[in-house]
């Protein structure tokens, strides 16, 4: 299957700079695979179309502040971007500049300094974090990495918006998307329809962003992130199933951790790439937003609900002036 059958055209105006407040008033489309209807609604109301008994699957990855500005020994400045956590105090990241090499020390502040451990390829590296508390560091020197989309630098309002309101497990750079629409007052809403709730931790990368490049569908790699599927959430799981309720995954980084192991409780990586085929054997709906054209989470997608009914409702989105990508609106595929 060739990677050009998922391409769409999308207005520049239709990508969403800035976040809908509160939250919760983004728009929502509901897709739905059995009837082929599409409806148009606010996340608000996404109740309306869930069963007392289903159960959403978050992801409580917690965005870090992963851009850092800092100086070589010589004394040039240089850009570092975490892109793949790792441990707390090991990543990847892309670096700046020139004469980057095994040993390099990055100054960042007088408490805190980036060390280069290997040359990974081109201006990627693996740096170890050297600090009291390199998490607590990051959020004092860094900056959000938002998406290189948005053409603008973070801003005071990313700190809060860019991050969802459970989000707790630090090692993202980038956020799960579909859930910055959940805010604290819907969260008790749905509970309080008896709609469960439940978390799985996957660490997103800057891999997120990485554009197809091959022509064959079939030919992309996906980048491995780290990911933690807790027993308590299958245990949930099996329980709705058992009462013939749906497991609703909130976002593609929560179907790519259920469906790496099928009901299998597991901490470690996953590169599990999903395109038209894939035998889904948790997931029975998907919250998600709309994704950039040509990508492999828009091919994800297309292989839960089909690619010609997924570019239908893309179409429709344009025509009816959806916002699109991270602070985009999104759409419950049921």
């Amino acid at each position: 299957m060739k990677v050009e059958l998922f391409d769409y055209d999308l207005p520049e105006e239709l990508i969403a700079k800035y976040p809908v407040i509160p939250r919760h008033d983004a728009r929502l489309m509901v897709l739905e695979r059995a009837s082929g209807k599409i409806i148009h609604d606010t996340f608000w109301n996404i109740d309306k179309y869930l069963q007392r008994g289903d159960l959403l699957v978050f992801n409580d990855t917690r965005v870090l502040p992963a851009r850092l500005i800092g100086r070589k020994p010589t004394g040039g400045k240089v850009e570092v971007l975490l892109t793949d956590y790792e441990r707390e105090d090991t990543w990847r990241a892309l670096i700046g500049g020139k004469k980057i090499k095994e040993g390099t020390e990055i100054r960042i502040a007088d408490d805190f300094s980036i060390k280069v451990i290997a040359h990974v390829k081109e201006s990627l590296f693996t740096v170890k974090l050297m600090g009291r508390e390199p998490l607590a560091l990051l959020d004092k020197y860094g900056r959000i990495p938002i998406p290189p989309y948005l053409k603008r630098e973070e801003e005071e309002i990313d700190r809060k918006y860019y991050q969802t309101v459970f989000a707790r497990e630090g090692g993202a750079v980038a956020a799960p998307t579909a859930s910055l629409h959940f805010s604290e007052e819907l969260l008790e809403k749905l509970r309080s329809k008896g709609i469960g709730i439940g978390f799985i931790t996957l660490h997103v990368s800057y891999g997120t962003f990485k554009p197809m490049t091959c022509e064959d569908v079939e030919d992309h790699r996906v980048d491995p992130e780290y990911v933690r599927v807790p027993r308590e959430v299958f245990r949930k799981i099996h329980e709705v199933k058992r009462r013939g309720r749906k497991a609703v995954a909130v976002g593609t980084t929560v179907v790519r951790a259920l469906e790496s192991r099928p009901f299998e409780a597991y901490e470690g990586w996953t590169d599990l790439y999903i395109y038209p085929g894939f035998n889904f054997k948790v997931v029975d709906a998907m919250v998600t937003n709309f994704h950039l054209p040509r990508s492999s989470l828009l091919v994800m997608v297309s292989a839960f609900a089909g690619r010609e009914f997924i570019l239908k409702a893309y179409r429709e989105a344009v025509r009816k002036k959806y916002r699109f990508y991270s602070y985009g609106d999104g759409m419950l595929i049921l």
